[in-house]
């Protein structure tokens, strides 16, 4: 999680030089934590250094733990606690935190991924306890009420074949600037990345990890962030990545915040509408999907471009549209075709859907409201969640005891962020042009659920579509999911997700 939708922005939003908070290197008599299993574990030390509220956060904490996994159990060291970065005056400037989850028994060449969510303004909870870690937070077969998650051993774990680095942004989770006042430099395309690449360069020389293929996995904004963190870790610290996992990134924002009415961006939403409508109608199959993305880039996207059709036409044109996206015909016609607004407010009566599932409907709390404004059943509803397993995890299994709240999704840092230029003008379609040209053997996955309509898939098919033929061929992949923007919250996602990418780090 999460990039917030545009409509969203004012709210809670969804990295170019280095700055010298982050720059500075960590301090000789850094500590690496007590070595000891929990049950010998009698206390956490003061961190080093610390400053302001710094001094509330505990010394990290090193547990001993156990997964049974598909191919047998698998015993884990887990450390949960904070990077140091240091100013160019000796200052302590900001703790950053981490969990990091290594196999004790690791095979030659394992890999090593760092994760991190996205927002910007989103702590890495989500994907933690959503998809990757050896714990997950289970909402149930339907993934529809908050009320009734349960932490439980999380048997198809990535850790089964990467060892696991969990970061949270300055700003999110229990990451913060030494001064309330200097967290904004932290809060920029350019500056966050290059603080990501500096927390990762600090764990790799802590923990000697610098013969690891190194990998990065990424969330919405952090699937964005990840392409740029990967520039800035070879710009500023020198590190190569192997390799990048996004799940339903943020690519260009030129796409994903444009204009409402841009013909092309509707063509590009319209297949996750379809999408949704068949699974609603319990149609949902190849053939159909494909005859709802043929439309939408052939009469769907030409119409739109051109004048508004009249009479016959017209009546023919919306009545297809109306077909596709479940829409009556005169919510359709009334909005000349651009139908995404209408579709959240209007699919089915008394409902409102969800953006970040468009398969997810709930009762309206505003219904005497025409627009689709409001709280997101899924984000607002479900997801928040994540937060509160996550604070009580770290501190019961985990030994990370803090009184200070976790901070899933920081409305300050959304608030504040930079985009450098403005967040249409963001992408890293450029950085991923390089990253393919000028190193042949790293690779891309790129996972999305079908009925997301924060970041639409078609809108990643486009870019990727688009990108100049590099050598070797098929190092970009894309692979699609039922389910919407978090699609780890439908089970069987989760495991068919976790699946391939076990396959992608196989190099297959």
């Amino acid at each position: 999680m999460k990039l917030l939708h545009p409509l969203r922005f004012a709210l809670a939003v969804l990295v170019a030089g280095a700055f010298a908070s982050a720059g500075a290197q960590e301090r000789p008599n850094g500590r690496s934590g007590d070595q000891r299993p929990r049950a010998e574990q009698s206390q956490q030390q003061q961190q080093p250094g610390g400053r302001g509220v710094l001094r509330l956060l505990p010394g990290d904490s090193v547990t001993e733990h156990s997964i049974d996994t598909p191919t047998g159990k698998l015993a884990y060291t887990a450390t949960a606690g904070t990077l140091a970065f240091y100013d160019q005056s000796g200052e302590q400037s900001a703790a950053i935190f981490y969990t990091a989850y290594v196999s004790k028994n690791p095979a030659p060449n394992r890999p090593l991924t760092f994760v991190f969510n996205g927002g910007p303004g989103a702590a890495s909870a989500f994907l933690h306890l959503g998809l990757v870690g050896p714990r997950i937070l289970d909402f149930g077969p339907d993934a529809r009420d908050a009320t009734q998650a349960k932490l439980r051993d999380n048997h198809d774990t990535w850790l089964a074949f990467t060892d696991l680095v969990l970061i949270d942004p300055v700003g999110t989770g229990w990451s913060r600037a030494a001064k309330s006042e200097d967290a904004k430099n932290f809060w920029s395309v350019g500056s966050d990345a290059s603080a990501m690449a500096k927390a990762i360069a600090l764990y790799i020389g802590k923990n000697d990890q610098a013969n690891a293929p190194k990998y990065l996995l990424g969330e919405s904004y952090g699937g964005f962030r990840a392409a740029k963190t990967a520039r800035a870790l070879v710009r500023d610290q020198g590190i190569a990545i192997n390799g990048i996992v996004m799940l339903s990134p943020l690519l260009e924002g030129w796409l994903t915040f444009g204009d409402d009415k841009s013909a092309l961006r509707a063509a590009l939403e319209l297949p996750s509408l379809a999408a949704a409508t068949l699974e609603h109608r319990k149609a949902f199959n190849a053939d159909a999907l494909a005859a709802a993305e043929k439309f939408a880039m052939t009469e769907y996207l030409t119409t739109l471009a051109g004048p508004a059709p009249q009479g016959e036409a017209a009546k023919a044109f919306y009545a297809k549209v109306a077909q596709v996206s479940g829409l009556p015909v005169d919510a359709v016609a009334h909005e000349r075709g651009f139908v995404t607004d209408a579709f959240v407010k209007n699919l089915r009566d008394g409902k409102v859907v969800s953006r970040y599932d468009a398969t997810f409907a709930v009762d309206d709390p505003f219904p005497e409201q025409r627009g689709p404004r409001g709280p997101d059943p899924v984000l607002d509803g479900v997801s928040r969640s994540y937060g509160g397993a996550f604070a009580a995890y770290a501190r019961n299994e985990l030994g990370f005891k803090t009184e200070k709240t976790y901070s899933l999704l920081a409305n300050d840092v959304t608030s504040h962020w930079d985009w450098q230029g403005g967040r249409g003008q963001a992408g890293v379609e450029g950085d991923l042009r390089v990253l393919l040209s000028f190193s042949p053997s790293f690779r891309l996955l790129i996972a999305h659920g079908y009925s997301d309509l924060v970041t639409p898939y078609a809108m990643t098919r486009y870019v990727l579509d688009h990108l100049p033929p590099s050598e070797p061929t098929g190092r970009a992949q894309l692979k699609l999911y039922r389910g919407g923007h978090m699609l780890y919250l439908d089970p069987q996602s989760r495991k068919a997700f976790s699946t391939d990418a076990a396959g992608f780090y196989r190099g297959e």
